[in-house]
């Protein structure tokens, strides 16, 4: 298993400075913003020339409108993600993480025909079915990305996701970014889950601690955690996805020294 941070978690005020740090530090990849970024394909280029550190993950876009009922935001926002995709094909990413909607049904309910989960469940299955290919094409993921129950109300738990997969036809350009944070609020055990969606859907890893701080500030089990995640062959990407609790340079070094611990540990 792989170390990644955000670009936002990095301290520096320039791009060269916050991957001059994480290099120090050892951190294989770089997880960064997907709001606007073919505007930033140029930069991210250079500053990565020559470095041991990839950009191995791109997170959100600037729309999540997948499902709404107006035709043309949902069109643009598929656009988006087919955007980030193919820009996480040309970087050899692990792929472009997404979740489907944040907030509560947009679709009205229109029972007794459908109500509106089912009608959220067909759509989704039909936006995977397309864009799940075309990340294939451009040998990457779509990562969909189950949130807890105060951000989203359609992917909560990780068998949400596989099952949206699965009724899509089960492409293999599409696969779940595990939320460690998100599953220690709507998993009964991480450690389960994570063997039960296995290797084929867990592609990649967030992770923050149960107060979204820095893994190793709170109580989550990681030992229990990575450990499944060994016994499932996975070697892929822990990317920093939270806050940060101190002295953000000496705080990230503490954690990072923290994760590696733990992952020597695991038998």
């Amino acid at each position: 298993m792989k170390i990644a941070l955000q670009e936002g978690l990095l301290p520096g005020d320039e791009l060269a400075q916050k991957l001059d740090f994480a290099e120090e530090l050892g951190i294989e990849g770089l997880e960064v913003p997907g709001r606007d970024l073919a505007d930033r394909v140029d930069g991210y280029d250079r500053a990565l020339e020559g470095r041991g550190i990839r950009l191995v993950s791109i997170c959100g876009q600037s729309t999540f409108d997948w499902l709404d009922p107006n035709r043309d935001k949902r069109e643009a926002s598929i656009a988006e993600t087919r955007r980030n995709i193919e820009i996480a094909g040309y970087f050899g990413a692990v792929g472009a993480i997404v979740p489907p909607i944040f907030g509560p049904p947009r679709i009205p309910d229109l029972s007794p025909y459908k109500d509106a989960i089912t009608l959220e469940k067909k759509l989704l299955s039909e936006i995977i079915k397309d864009l799940g290919p075309y990340a294939s094409e451009k040998r990457t993921l779509l990562l969909l990305e189950p949130l807890n129950r105060y951000e989203q109300h359609l992917l909560r738990r990780q068998a949400d996701g596989v099952e949206s997969i699965r009724a899509a036809n089960d492409p293999l350009g599409a696969a779940l970014i595990c939320d460690f944070f998100h599953m220690h609020i709507e998993e009964t055990s991480t450690p389960d889950t994570l063997r039960a969606c296995g290797k084929r859907y867990v592609a990649h890893v967030h992770i923050a601690d149960n107060t979204r701080m820095q893994p190793g500030t709170g109580d989550i089990d990681w030992k229990a955690g990575l450990q499944a995640l060994k016994d499932i062959g996975f070697g892929g990407y822990l990317a920093y996805e939270c806050g940060i609790d101190g002295d953000r340079p000496q705080a990230l070094r503490t954690s990072v020294e923290f994760l590696r611990g733990v992952i020597d540990e695991l038998s």
